[in-house]
């Protein structure tokens, strides 16, 4: 890489920036220093157009170039993830409680450079929109996006994006023909019964067993009900139930998470 590269010029403030963002984590549709951070950056490097409080805190930018009314999206995330910070970095979270831990920060400051970049050189023909989603963690913070127009208001042929992926060779990039990354769906279970204390257990119907048979038969649909070919994983990430030592509780709650690349028609139906 020659010495003159722009993007090697870039990279020291574009790391800046994510030390900044890294710093200064928040939660889904709570991202106002990130999204007001964002159209300040994009307002001086003399976008077009800058749009923010689309879908709740996104931001959206447009840069035109040339004659071409072609558009394609690029887009990255801006929320955190609700996780204490270990680290002992200098730019470690100031928000207790909250962590850019899935790499975000990283996505948002490069999308930033990017806008640089293409906002100096305006080396395209067309529009791209600069697409800045709040609440990707499990908030539908790209649906919120959507149905507030986004499609209508900015429409491309395509939207691009990256995601950092430890373990990869610095410097290279992974792609694959077909879904790249996962659908996610996440699930709730209420388990309700009959509490009861713990030294006459018969008169109450345990949830915790029941519980506790679900996590267990939940494994069998990844192992008997799919194609091995078929990429699926099933988590329980969450149980919660009871706050005494010898009481069976009334009422078992856990949380989990499925993610697939293709919607499964057989377990649709069990």
């Amino acid at each position: 890489m020659l010495h003159n590269d722009p993007i090697t010029a870039l990279t020291p403030e574009v790391m800046a920036w994510r030390h900044h963002i890294h710093s200064n984590p928040e939660l889904g549709f709570k991202e106002n220093e990130t999204a007001r951070f964002v159209t300040e950056k994009l307002r001086a490097f003399g976008f077009d157009e800058v749009h923010e409080g689309i879908g709740g805190t996104g931001v959206v930018g447009v840069l035109r170039s040339g004659t071409g009314t072609r558009a394609i999206g690029l887009r990255a995330e801006l929320d955190a993830l609700p996780i204490v910070e270990r680290t002992g970095l200098p730019y470690a979270s100031r928000n207790e409680g909250v962590m850019h831990a899935c790499g975000h920060d990283g996505h948002t400051a490069m999308l930033l450079g990017a806008a640089r970049l293409l906002s100096q050189s305006r080396a395209f023909d067309g529009i791209v929109c600069f697409i800045f989603q709040p609440a990707e963690e499990n908030e539908g913070g790209s649906l919120r996006m959507i149905e507030d127009g986004l499609f209508e208001r900015f429409p491309v042929e395509a939207i691009y994006a990256v995601h950092n992926w430890p373990g990869v060779k610095l410097g290279t990039i992974a792609a694959r023909v077909g879904a790249q990354m996962a659908a996610v769906d996440n699930f709730e279970l209420t388990f309700e019964g009959l509490g009861a204390h713990a030294a006459m257990p018969q008169l109450g119907d345990d949830p915790i067993l029941a519980a506790g048979a679900f996590v267990q038969a939940v494994q069998r649909v990844v192992s008997r009900s799919v194609d091995p070919q078929s990429a699926l994983v099933v988590s329980l990430t969450q149980i919660h139930g009871g706050n005494v030592g010898n009481i069976v509780p009334g009422k078992v709650w856990l949380q989990g998470t499925c993610r697939f690349f293709e919607v499964i028609p057989n377990i649709a139906r069990s």
